[in-house]
């Protein structure tokens, strides 16, 4: 973005606030940040003055800690980071790598582990599932072939089928040739 008159005051306005948090002091004022060298890239240097006396400066190790303590508000203010708001000679509070509690190489293998067991645990399921379904079909047969038993219909007494030879339908047989042949 565009840095202007604005954005130099309110960067000058980061800096006192920094500085009168830091300090205790609410003696320090936006005028007492001075900025110097300001380039087209956004690159300046600056120095903050003693209030009271308005031509010392202020010791750079009280500003670096002043700028240390409030970073995230000045990044914040600028919606910037620390990758892309870089002060010199202040090193950067970027928050550690956040270590987790069980280590990933765990989780992963406790992953896989259960998919390898729900997999065999399917696998014994459905296999034990098609035993069952094989021997049912297998006495369900055997039932029937052995079934051999007088059924009622219409109160007359019927032969049971004979699966295995079939059932001759009397009125088809051809024993006496009612009919001549063409």
């Amino acid at each position: 973005y565009a840095w202007d008159a604005n954005e130099e005051y309110l960067f000058k306005a980061m800096v006192a606030f920094a500085m009168r948090r830091y300090s205790s002091k609410s003696t320090t004022q936006i005028s007492n940040v001075l900025l110097c060298n300001v380039t087209d890239r956004v690159s300046f240097w600056f120095v903050v003055t003693d209030s009271s006396k308005n031509v010392t400066t202020v010791p750079g190790s009280e500003v670096e800690a002043a700028i240390r303590m409030n970073r995230n508000r000045i990044n914040n203010a600028f919606l910037l980071s620390d990758k892309t708001l870089q002060f010199l000679k202040i090193t950067s509070t970027l928050s550690p790598p956040v270590e987790p509690s069980t280590p990933v190489w765990l989780i992963v293998f406790g992953v896989v582990l259960c998919l390898i067991v729900a997999g065999i645990v399917f696998l014994i399921i459905s296999g034990i599932q098609k035993h069952k379904k094989k021997n049912k079909e297998s006495t369900e047969r055997e039932n029937l072939e052995e079934k051999v038993e007088v059924a009622l219909e219409n109160g007359i007494p019927c032969e049971a089928l004979d699966l295995k030879a079939g059932h001759v339908n009397g009125v088809f047989a051809a024993d006496d040739e009612r009919f001549t042949s063409l």
